[in-house]
């Protein structure tokens, strides 16, 4: 049976992306990871728990370490039911290839209104209900687009029954004799060790 090794054009570059994916599939660093004051999901033993999630402060500095150059785009606002909404792209560029992608991300809040009171009710509406309302959308929508790099962005915080990332890809060694490959090593579960330093953040 053919391997995955034989199937790419080329085995050291698809090595470089098990890499960046083990590193983008750690799990986070556990002093980043907040419980929502209000939101509720159901754990593996089906009882309600808070939701997890990572404030966008980290999640905006993660983006920065492994990427270095990244661009927000706002593609479209408007309004739903009671919130606002905002899509936006999330580009980055790719440190292996060089080249530019993109992962969209979707988010909403709602906007405050007097008490007891519809957002429907335009004279209900706080003052500055949107002002808030707006930049709190597209925070969502950033940390939307950056879960789907992997488990370091929060991806799998209030999943249940996930499976871990496993590389597909040797590392080719280069000698003067027939080309052998070389294990990929597990992937390094402190990885996120190295921002400790940040842990007050």
């Amino acid at each position: 049976m053919i391997t995955l090794s034989e199937l790419h054009c080329n085995p050291a570059e698809a090595f470089k992306n098990d890499q960046l994916n083990s590193i983008l599939n750690s799990p986070p660093h556990a002093s980043w990871i907040k419980k929502h004051p209000t939101t509720k999901v159901k754990n593996d033993n089906g009882d309600m728990v808070p939701w997890e999630y990572i404030p966008i402060d980290k999640i905006e500095f993660l983006l920065l370490r492994i990427f270095q150059k990244i661009k927000i785009e706002v593609r479209s606002t408007s309004t739903m039911f009671n919130s606002v909404t905002v899509t936006i792209r999330l580009h980055y560029l790719n440190p292996i290839d060089h080249e530019w992608y993109f992962h969209d991300g979707v988010g909403a809040e709602v906007v405050q209104t007097d008490a007891g009171k519809s957002a429907a009710d335009l004279a209900a509406i706080k003052s500055a209900g949107v002002k808030m309302a707006l930049p709190s959308a597209e925070s969502y929508a950033v940390k939307d687009a950056a879960e789907k790099f992997g488990k370091l962005f929060g991806r799998d915080l209030n999943r249940r029954n996930t499976i871990d990332f496993v590389g597909g890809y040797s590392k080719p060694i280069e000698t003067s004799e027939t080309p052998q490959t070389q294990p990929i090593e597990p992937p390094n579960q402190n990885i996120t060790n190295n921002f400790t330093q940040y842990d007050n953040l």
